[in-house]
């Protein structure tokens, strides 16, 4: 699979189906922050979590190099990207 592929793949994933099932990426982050913050008693931003979700990535591939770790990880730094510049 070449660079352009998975590139392509993560584009598809963050402005695709998942944007219309799960809403705002941004306001997705913020709601998974507040929980995480919670839970975790620190408080957590929504570009921690597309940044921790694109470690969780990072640990998959330690164990197994699947394709889809690799969109994800491409899609979940695009994410962090896009939350990094709405809140500037």
């Amino acid at each position: 699979m070449i660079c352009e592929n998975i590139l392509e793949q993560a584009k598809e994933l963050v402005g695709g189906d998942r944007q219309k099932d799960y809403g705002d990426k941004l306001t997705n982050h913020e709601n998974i922050a507040a929980l995480w913050s919670i839970f975790l008693r620190k408080k957590l931003t929504p570009h921690d979590v597309a940044m921790c979700m694109a470690l969780v990535k990072v640990a998959r591939l330690m164990h197994a190099h699947k394709k889809d770790n690799y969109i994800d990880l491409a899609a979940y730094a695009a994410i962090a990207g896009e939350i990094n510049e709405r809140d500037e």
